[in-house]
């Protein structure tokens, strides 16, 4: 005997997508507005039940959207097509904050910076060192993630920083990385590193503007301690 279709059973006041037309995406739970990104659920169960199991799984909708691929596609009911939808959604949000950086002065737009790395690298299990290349009017040319390392420490080489600097024509350079433990207070490593960082751009007139590191709640800024 035919499944019937588990949403044609709901109220349509219970449709996410339907609702999301009729009331805004504001009027939506995260569990409903997921429900929508992975279009289907499973046998037996809605893609709201879906999407609230995803959401206990990762303990919430900022774990869930930095989920790696790999990971997302081993819980129930998630393959490879699902696992794509939250990707790209993870993406196009990393794309709106980068958005008021291009073509600007980053360092007239300094909270917007802040706001872009923090909602980037907040949640990795990683820590990420990542350098922002800039021209001569401080306009972004390119964002790269260099280095990535296990939950303590990432190893960094000045040399691929000089490296890529050159191959992008930056005349300056913002760095950052996320502390995976959520507090963004600086170690001794990171102010080594930064040094020789700074020490080896400087051979090829490029400047170091900042270094952010990026915690749970907070990206401090070096520059702005006086430690740069």
């Amino acid at each position: 005997m035919p499944t019937k279709n588990l949403k044609t059973t709901w109220p349509p006041s219970e449709r996410p997508r339907e609702r999301l037309i009729a009331e805004g995406a504001k009027s939506l739970s995260d569990a409903e507005l997921i429900a929508i990104i992975l279009h289907t659920g499973t046998r037996g169960q809605s893609t709201v039940d879906l999407a609230r199991g995803l959401l206990l799984e990762f303990d919430g909708l900022a774990n869930l959207l930095s989920a790696d691929s790999h990971r997302l596609q081993d819980s129930p009911g998630i393959g490879e097509a699902k696992a794509a939808r939250i990707a790209v959604i993870r993406e196009l949000s990393h794309r709106h904050l980068a958005a008021p950086l291009q073509a600007r002065d980053v360092l007239e737009c300094s909270s917007a910076t802040r706001d872009y790395f923090r909602a980037r690298y907040r949640d990795c299990a990683r820590e990420v060192f990542s350098c922002l290349f800039l021209n001569n009017q401080h306009h972004v040319v390119k964002l790269e993630e260099l280095f990535e390392g296990t939950i303590d420490a990432a190893a960094v080489y000045p040399r691929e920083v000089v490296r890529r600097a050159l191959y992008h024509n930056a005349a300056a350079v913002i760095l950052a990385h996320n502390h995976p433990s959520g507090v963004a207070e600086p170690s001794r490593a990171d102010l080594a590193i930064t040094k020789r960082i700074k020490e080896a751009l400087a051979t090829i007139d490029v400047r170091v503007l900042d270094h952010l590191v990026i915690g749970n709640a907070h990206v401090v800024s070096l520059a702005e301690r006086g430690q740069l």
